[in-house]
């Protein structure tokens, strides 16, 4: 399995935390090579991570972008989130061209289980697998051009075909499509990525990239935000996602490395982050009473979906007024 993460000195422990658990739970698999880009990673956060990778006799490799923003050419604004998440998009030209297949992870990703079957998965013609992100919101399909009947994906863990992805050149439709929406997007370079490959992804169970926050979403209203989520995931497909997750994504702003936090999935992360050479980090401080607010929206999620409907139509709302902005 050819394993590639992005992060800079930022995400380094959180990618640390991912690693080891990625390296642990597939301790069985024959082969795992694994990828950093690093964008701007420092020596002593990359000497780290290579010993996660030494202790389960893995190779770590780290390839440098030294500057993502002259390789993209223009401007581009990726608004809360740092543009290191951006280097999924160069995947192509950035590894070697014997790596003809990857699986992209998050840095705040958590791996609880065998990856091979998901990394066998039968692409059955199409670029890319991914897990459908049903709460999406409608405005995001629209400025990308997509009908709101189509699937959206999460491209926090995704396996891409990436001998084709040179064939077809999609690095420059990617930076193409970008550039025509001004260098600016609601979700950067995951939109990027649903935009170009609309049609051309292939959805698996959402085992393999459970969103915390989903445990609180009833998967009938998934369904009605996004119906063809129903065609693709089983309601006990879905039940057994929170029950048993391949791969834990901490989506949200209830992340297990801030004080106060009450996610139902923390002692994974907590776990795990004992096992590297971050053990003993404190948690974040300064957003206490935030992880309790937050944390009671989740219950009112599952008790009261319309109130979570219009906090996110208020949410959306700032959203695209910042996008008007611009």
């Amino acid at each position: 399995m050819n394993i590639v993460y992005a992060s800079n000195d930022n995400y380094a422990r959180h990618l640390g935390v991912s690693l080891c658990s990625l390296l642990h739970r597939n301790r069985q698999a024959e082969e795992i090579t694994v990828y950093v880009l690093s964008i701007g990673l420092g020596e002593e956060n990359r000497r780290k991570l290579a010993k996660i990778g030494e202790k389960y006799g893995r190779d770590v490799f780290f390839v440098d972008i030294a500057n993502l923003r002259e390789r993209l050419g223009y401007r581009v604004d990726t608004g809360r989130f740092d543009i290191s998440t951006l280097g999924r998009l160069f995947l192509g030209s950035l590894l070697p061209e014997t790596v003809s297949r990857i699986l992209y992870l998050d840095c705040d990703t958590v791996v609880l289980g065998d990856l091979e079957p998901f990394w066998n998965t039968d692409l059955g013609g199409n670029l890319a697998a991914a897990v459908m992100e049903p709460t999406i919101y409608p405005q995001v399909k629209r400025f990308i051009g997509m009908e709101e009947e189509a699937p959206y994906f999460n491209a926090g863990v995704l396996l891409l075909d990436l001998a084709r992805w040179r064939q077809e050149k999609l690095e420059q439709q990617m930076m193409d499509f970008y550039r025509e929406h001004g260098g600016r997007l609601y979700y950067n370079d995951q939109d990027v990525v649903n935009g170009v490959l609309k049609g051309r992804i292939c959805p698996v169970s959402p085992r393999y990239n459970f969103f915390t926050n989903y445990r609180y979403f009833h998967y009938g209203n998934l369904v009605s935000m996004m119906p063809c989520y129903g065609k693709a995931v089983e309601k006990q497909e879905f039940r057994q996602a929170k029950r048993k997750p391949v791969v834990l994504h901490y989506m949200g702003d209830e992340r297990p490395w801030k004080r106060g936090n009450l996610n139902h999935y923390r002692k994974a992360y907590e776990k795990y982050l004992e096992c590297t050479p971050w053990k003993g980090t404190r948690k974040e401080k300064g957003k206490e009473i935030y992880m309790l607010a937050y944390h009671l929206m989740d219950y009112l999620t599952f008790l009261c979906p319309p109130v979570r409907r219009g906090l996110s139509r208020y949410y959306m709302a700032k959203q695209e007024k910042r996008m008007k902005q611009a």
